[in-house]
């Protein structure tokens, strides 16, 4: 919103305050103002005269001689190239000594023709020529007949005015007008308002508007008030030049007297208006209702408009005239043959007219205003406020009385404000005088209701205040923000982190990311036939169906991140890059009812996928290709980092889905027992044809036993001062017993002493007997006090051996 402050000083003295000590004194009670703009660019010494003859310059064609009286004690000769100039015309004229926005007017000889000056167009005097008419666009500036020659052209155009751009939010509408703004800056500088009174200024005729018009409004939803004036014997022509002036400070374009003063009201009151030719209105009578969805009407725009049900109309007894809150019809529009007028003054529904001016692309300074909500009680103020100007301005006979429908009685609001609320939530120490004083300045009646305690009555212009919180707000804003005492925050405060579960995962990603994998995200939609591949970790449960998917190939929820990475590794492996390291952490669903009545189960997953090389052919070394103990290294690297690494164990086994002879389940040993919590291995060989895929290795964890189980912080110990002593055993055992269960077996009778263990070697085959195989361990035993003596070791290991004997049958290998 654009306010003038030359228009603003109608209302309010602003005597001793400048533009830029205005907009800050605004913009800190809670208004921003995003620039003051000053209409005069920097000219000086610019008068009104008249051109008393134009003769052509006898050695140019283009150029023509004027002889222009300034009001000075001699006439001027003008050397002008302008294609408009004329006699008889009123005219800028810049006299020797001017200045224009970078340039400075001297004596000069155009083709030897002496030239005493300069006449302007309105581009020189640096105005927005693009809101004059287009012959005054490309020529010079052409003044009403009845401009005082001589004046300073600063007074005539108003130039001297400066122009505060107020960004408003969306719950300040009230700001949307002059008056709005001027109650803002009558609170803020604390001065005495002054508001027209259009009924004081308007004579009627005694001849009643509802014998010429009446209106209708079918459903009071979509519009709470209508009501119309009718005008007799108007002469459109162009406005006062005061009213052009106010209108293009304001970024609008003049165009005649009827619609320029509509505009003016609008900008005055906030309340938009319409003026129809009252000749074009069929049947005498308006009504407001919903258009039909064949309905078609071409706008002032001249664009035709194909009208949707929900639309609002103004509709004669035959048609549609206008487009309610947004634009009037051309098939009643005011032009320079209009005698006799209807002028429209009305409260639209602001979520109607809001979604007609966003289907039809169609915004206006009307339709900002009603979708915002105007104040409902400015319908008719507005409307004989802008009778009251046509009449005097344009000649027209007001008719006595209006035609209306609905009504404006709105009920103000009244709210009741603690002073000791008040105070608390502002930190302040105010008086019940100082708070009385601040609502008479914000123009709020108030009364007294019980001690401590104000009954507030808020004007239906600020539709914005509907709690005491707001009026708190209020008084705070006026008191001044930098007068509130700054109060130290008390309390306990809680410092931000993250959950348990989110720094896990923020940990396990840069882990993986750092060892070299690459993280990918999957849709959470998977096709059906993609759910059954992988069913180990939704326990028999079903998979969850899209109620509307947007394809087949995405109609369920996955119960597997697997099936993903199998297509990204088939998608990167048709484009030769086959050697890939991928992970993702996300979520699976399944639900265990058929019909799904609940919520489905939602787990969080660790998704890993192993194929091509880990080391590419090179000159001294062959390809390395990947296999099944470094995708188990990659799971280890993460048990270790998560501090439970002893209490993982391994399994051989066959998930659907895996290579029969290639895969494992892993499986938790907690204090709430033994948890499967995922599965790895090779692909099955009959899905790895069927996705042209090389031997393909993948894992797939459940996150949440882990997130219970992990060590939430890391635990150091000291580097080992004495000297440790290692120990090889290799014992020949059932070729069905698992290294992972000697391990075990180890680790429990090795006692304090053993400090780790691990498998070096497994041997099969050749002169091993059939149906056995040897595996050999390296057992490193430190004392943290002390260096170990053979007896001391020689003893623990010992029990080691005795415990492998008696538990698998173990021999020691020879």
């Amino acid at each position: 919103m654009k306010v003038s402050t030359d228009w603003l000083a109608d209302y309010i003295t602003l005597d001793g305050v400048t533009a830029e000590v205005l907009a800050d004194k605004i913009t800190a009670a809670g208004i921003e103002i995003d620039g003051v703009e000053r209409r005069n660019k920097g000219i000086t010494g610019i008068v009104v005269g008249y051109v008393k003859s134009k003769e052509k310059h006898p050695d140019a064609d283009k150029l023509n001689v004027c002889i222009v009286d300034a009001g000075q004690d001699e006439d001027l000769q003008i050397v002008c190239g302008a294609k408009n100039v004329a006699a008889g015309q009123k005219v800028p004229v810049a006299l020797v000594g001017a200045k224009l926005p970078g340039l400075d007017i001297k004596k000069a000889k155009l083709r030897g023709v002496l030239s005493q000056g300069m006449i302007c167009s309105a581009k020189e005097l640096g105005m927005n020529d693009k809101l004059l008419p287009k012959e005054q666009q490309e020529g010079i500036l052409v003044l009403p007949e009845d401009t005082e020659i001589g004046l300073d052209i600063m007074e005539v155009l108003g130039l001297n005015d400066e122009v505060l751009e107020f960004d408003l939010t969306p719950n300040r509408s009230d700001c949307l007008s002059m008056i709005g703004a001027a109650y803002e800056v009558s609170a803020i500088l604390g001065r005495e308002l002054s508001l027209p009174n259009p009924e004081g200024e308007m004579v009627e005729v005694m001849d009643p508007t509802a014998k010429y018009i009446s209106v209708n409004i079918e459903d009071e939803t979509y519009c709470g008030h209508y009501a119309v004036r009718y005008i007799s014997g108007v002469k459109p022509a162009a406005s006062p030049l005061w009213i052009q002036n106010r209108l293009m400070a304001a970024g609008i374009r003049p165009i005649n007297n009827i619609v320029d003063i509509t505009n003016y009201v609008m900008l005055e009151y906030g309340q938009p208006l319409h003026a129809f030719d009252a000749d074009k209105v069929e049947g005498g009578k308006l009504s407001v209702r919903l258009a039909s969805s064949d309905e078609i009407l071409t706008t002032l725009d001249g664009q035709e408009r194909k009208l949707e049900a929900q639309m609002l109309v103004i509709a004669d007894g035959a048609k549609p005239v206008a487009l309610a809150g947004v634009m009037g019809g051309l098939n009643t529009e005011v032009t320079s043959e209009t005698v006799n007028l209807v002028l429209e003054s009305a409260k639209f529904d602001g979520g109607t007219v809001r979604k007609t001016s966003r289907q039809l692309g169609l915004r206006s300074e009307a339709s900002l205003r009603f979708e915002k909500e105007v104040d409902p009680r400015s319908v008719i103020p507005a409307l004989n406020r802008a009778a009251a100007l046509i009449a005097k301005y344009a000649g027209g006979a007001v008719h006595e009385g209006i035609a209306q429908a609905g009504s404006d009685a709105v009920q103000e609001k009244v709210l009741t404000l603690s002073l000791d609320k008040l105070n608390c939530y502002l930190g302040t120490e105010l008086s019940l005088l100082e708070v009385k004083t601040l609502f008479e300045r914000l123009h709020f009646s108030y009364g007294d209701v019980a001690q401590g305690q104000i009954e507030v009555r808020v004007p239906t212009r600020r539709g914005d205040i509907s709690y005491d919180v707001d009026l708190i707000e209020e008084i705070a804003r006026l008191y001044g923000y930098d007068n509130i005492p700054t109060t130290p925050i008390e309390g306990p405060t809680t410092p931000g982190a993250l959950t348990k579960p989110q720094a896990l995962r923020r940990e396990l990603r840069r882990l993986l990311a750092h060892g070299g994998y690459q993280e990918v995200l999957g849709y959470s939609f998977i096709q059906p036939e993609q759910g059954k591949l992988f069913p180990a970790l939704s326990e028999g449960g079903h998979a969850v169906s899209l109620a509307m998917p947007m394809s087949e190939e995405r109609s369920i929820l996955r119960t597997s991140v697997l099936p993903q990475l199998l297509d990204i590794a088939q998608y990167n492996t048709n484009r030769r890059q086959s050697d890939l390291a991928l992970f993702e952490i996300g979520n699976v669903f399944f639900t265990d009812e058929e019909q799904l009545t609940r919520q489905p189960r939602e787990l969080p997953v660790l998704s890993l996928l192993l194929s091509g090389s880990r080391a590419v052919k090179q000159w001294n070394v062959s390809a390395q290709p990947v296999d099944f103990f470094d995708l188990k290294g990659a799971l280890e690297t993460v048990f270790t980092y998560l501090g439970i690494t002893e209490a993982i164990s391994y399994e051989g086994d066959s998930p659907e889905g895996y290579h029969p002879g290639r895969s494992a389940s892993l499986y938790l040993n907690g204090d709430a027992g033994r948890i499967k919590i995922g599965t790895m291995g090779q692909i099955h060989p009959e899905l790895q044809r069927k996705q042209d895929l090389e031997d393909t290795y993948v894992a797939e964890i459940t996150l949440a036993p882990l997130y219970e189980a992990a060590q939430s912080r890391l635990q150091y110990r000291e580097l080992p001062r004495f000297p440790g002593m290692e120990r090889d055993i290799a014992v020949v055992v059932e070729s069905t017993v698992q290294a992972g269960d000697l391990l075990s077996t180890i680790r429990e009778h090795g006692g304090t002493l053993l400090q780790s263990v691990q498998v070096f070697d497994v041997y099969t085959g050749g002169k091993m007997e059939s149906g056995k195989k040897s595996i050999a361990f390296s057992l490193m035993y430190r004392h943290a006090e002390h260096t170990l003596t053979d007896e001391e070791v020689g003893e623990v290991h010992e029990k080691v051996l005795t415990a492998l004997q008696q538990s698998f049958g173990a021999e020691l290998r020879k």
